[in-house]
């Protein structure tokens, strides 16, 4: 009998363990684990911050458990046929850690409200959900990198742009040297659905981060956004619209977006962020100015 207890406070110990270690890098709660506690020991200036921007399509390279809340305000360009106005954005991530190695992302979903002079909607979004896979882990030297696949259901209103399906491919590398970190994004969506009404293109997007490990409980935070459409699809609009709405114009008219933030820590599970984003190109877009901010919840 004491063996038997020994046995389970010795268990409970080394899940408690592991749970204290959900962070920017690996997760704290995993559903079929293979690998130790100590394997993961870091310092906690090792902390990378999730991305902020371009909350969708800005996928990292770590496995972790967490969810996610976000709210996004996006104010559009007045000179476009939208005509000016405002879009908001409610949505919730989920990611589970199935392995150390493999993670179930729910990355797309969310209740968006359209106040513009075209487009005056509110409605739900459409639904994407993938895997990814993170082929490289060097805590060492801070070297990761992953890849995923992921597909976007049809089930949004097509009041708010949504409504149309796409499979995403993409691919990701982060670099550490200490307190500062670099990570990048690419993605290929592959739409399937291009006679829609309102068409849709196949795209390409990118995703810059930079961040540095301030202090315990703030970290600053730099991205670059760039949106690329591959073809013209069967939208009779003349402006793209990168990751608001489902279709696209303006072939090789890049969209590139700045944005500056920063994440704050106020317990070791608990991170709140926030970006202001401006456009640094001037094309044919729906981007004016957006104000991104999220709670993250590790565990």
């Amino acid at each position: 009998m004491l063996a038997c207890s020994e046995r389970f406070i010795a268990a409970a110990l080394a899940v408690a363990s592991v749970a204290g270690l959900a962070s920017g890098q690996q997760a704290g709660f995993v559903l079929f684990p293979s690998e130790t506690a100590e394997q993961f020991e870091q310092p906690p200036e090792h902390r990378f911050v999730h991305p902020v921007t371009a909350p969708y399509f800005h996928e990292n390279s770590f496995v972790t458990s967490d969810v996610r809340a976000w709210f996004i305000y996006h104010e559009f360009p007045t000179d476009q046929l939208i005509g000016g106005g405002s879009a908001t954005v409610a949505a919730v991530q989920a990611r589970l850690a199935i392995t150390e190695w493999l993670q179930l992302v729910a990355y797309k979903d969310g209740y968006i409200d359209f106040d513009t002079p075209l487009v005056n909607d509110d409605g739900v979004g459409d639904v994407g959900a993938g895997l990814k896979f993170a082929f490289l882990r060097d805590y060492e030297h801070q070297w990761f990198a992953a890849v995923g696949v992921g597909y976007e259901f049809p089930w949004g209103d097509p009041g708010v742009l949504h409504n149309d399906d796409e499979f995403r491919l993409w691919a990701s590398m982060d670099k550490g040297w200490g307190k500062f970190h670099v990570g990048g994004t690419f993605n290929w969506f592959i739409v399937d659905g291009e006679n829609q009404d309102l068409g849709n293109s196949d795209r390409l997007s990118w995703h810059l981060h930079a961040d540095y490990w301030l202090t315990e409980w703030f970290s600053p935070v730099v991205e670059v956004n760039g949106f690329h459409v591959l073809d013209a699809g069967a939208s009779p609009l003349p402006f793209q619209g990168v990751d608001v709405a489902n279709f696209g114009q303006g072939e090789d008219d890049p969209v590139i977006t700045l944005g500056l933030g920063g994440e704050v820590r106020p317990a070791e599970d608990w991170a709140f962020r926030g970006a202001f984003e401006v456009p640094l190109t001037d094309e044919d877009d729906l981007y004016g100015w957006r104000f991104t901010m999220s709670i993250v919840y590790s565990f």
